[in-house]
């Protein structure tokens, strides 16, 4: 006995959960006339367990949320760090061995190119030069003088003798060429206009052949490299411009344009380089200066709804459209995803309601009740949902039926 009745009040306890939980079921109302205020079971009494209506379209309607779908770009930003070098920059290193005589190298100076800026010890040079040119001038008198004893029929002097004369004259005129180009390479000039770095040649001392003399930095603009993931391959296409910044120059941003990228990725980062250009005309910013920089790119507009009108299925992923007040399912794929909002592709036009909120509460074919919906929706079938008067809802008309059908004669 005692056992039956702990059985006995389980099955209450159990029961009265369901209750609070779902309310009384249709079947209940209809068997024993139960009043129901809750204006889903209303409608299933009405037009379900009394088997009134039963050609329509199922009367239970769901309110939900709904919202136009919206077109709008998506923002995806990438940031990278880089290190800075000058547009041209170069080392000037010495062509021959020599003893410094005269040094113009002021650090961080501003040259054009062409300026001095160490010449050697040219004696030696000069005096060959000089010997080069007495060779040159005693081989072309030679030549002038056996072509005029030809001329006036001299036997002596064959074709012979003067072709080569003509070849010692071609062979000194070489000679001093080569020792003008060695007494120009004792005079080092700039080759590039910029800024000099800085050097420890001095007067007084001896080079040696490659050494180096000083650095020369053309910052007009400069150079900045950095590495992208390889997700953004295909946005190097169609992005041309980056927004830099350095900690150098707190809170300034300069604009730059991509100028090259590499045409492999690394296969360790599994990354590409890019370059970028700045702009410098004023000197501001340095070789060798590191900037964060960020690449900002948007898409075509696209679909966009909030992250709660998504729901999923073992099909994948679909939006709730409102088509005349009957929920219809649309499959979706999510292209992109930031904070409460997604981006999708999926066959909706723009401006068509969306369900944002109770999709999870919809089945197809199932009727909704917007929130603050005054007027009547109307089904496929050209019907008007509820049946109600203007301004009512259809759970407020539900809930009159109900009364009027239990009201007594």
């Amino acid at each position: 006995m005692r056992m039956f009745l702990t059985l006995i009040t389980a099955v209450g306890i159990l029961m009265g959960a369901y209750v609070l939980t779902f309310g009384i079921p249709a079947l209940a109302t209809a068997l024993f006339g139960v009043e129901v205020e809750n204006s889903d079971a209303a409608d299933v009494l009405r037009g379900g367990a009394l088997g009134e209506g039963r050609g329509r379209r199922g009367s239970t309607s769901t309110t939900v949320v709904t919202a136009p779908l919206t077109m709008m770009p998506y923002e995806s930003t990438l940031n990278a760090v880089g290190s800075a070098e000058a547009l041209r920059s170069v080392s000037v290193l010495s062509d021959a061995a020599g003893e410094v005589i005269e040094a113009h190298l002021p650090s961080n100076g501003e040259i054009e190119a062409g300026d001095v800026l160490v010449t050697l010890d040219a004696r030696t040079e000069t005096l060959n030069l000089e010997i080069a040119q007495a060779e040159l001038e005693q081989a072309r008198d030679t030549v002038n003088r056996y072509a005029r004893l030809q001329a006036i029929g001299n036997s002596t002097i064959t074709a012979v003798t003067l072709s080569d004369a003509v070849v010692a004259q071609r062979l000194a005129q070489a000679n001093v060429g080569l020792m003008e180009v060695a007494l120009d390479d004792r005079t080092i000039r700039a080759p590039i206009s910029g800024r000099l770095g800085l050097s420890d040649v001095e007067v007084g001392d001896v080079l040696a052949a490659g050494a180096e003399i000083v650095t020369i930095d053309d910052a007009d603009a400069l150079l900045v490299s950095f590495e992208l993931p390889e997700r953004a391959i295909g946005m190097l296409s169609e992005v041309d411009t980056v927004l830099a910044s350095t900690p150098s120059f707190t809170g300034r941003i300069f604009d730059g344009n991509i100028v090259a990228f590499d045409s492999r990725l690394d296969s360790v980062t599994r990354s590409v380089t890019v370059e970028a250009r700045i702009e410098n005309p004023g000197g501001m910013l340095w070789p060798g200066m590191t900037f964060a920089v960020r690449i900002i790119h948007e898409s075509a507009p696209m679909a966009a709804v909030p992250s709660t009108a998504i729901t999923w299925s073992r099909e994948g992923s679909k939006v709730w459209i409102d088509a005349d007040g009957i929920a219809e399912p649309v499959p979706v794929t999510i292209l992109f995803r930031r904070d409460e909002l997604v981006w999708i592709d999926a066959d909706v036009a723009e401006g068509t309601l969306v369900v944002t909120e109770g999709a999870q509460k919809l089945r197809e074919g199932a009727r909704i009740a917007t929130v603050g919906d005054d007027a009547p929706k109307r089904s496929r079938d050209g019907e008007e949902d509820g049946g109600g008067a203007p301004g009512r809802s259809p759970a407020a008309d539900a809930n009159s039926e109900t009364e009027q059908s239990q009201a007594p004669t």
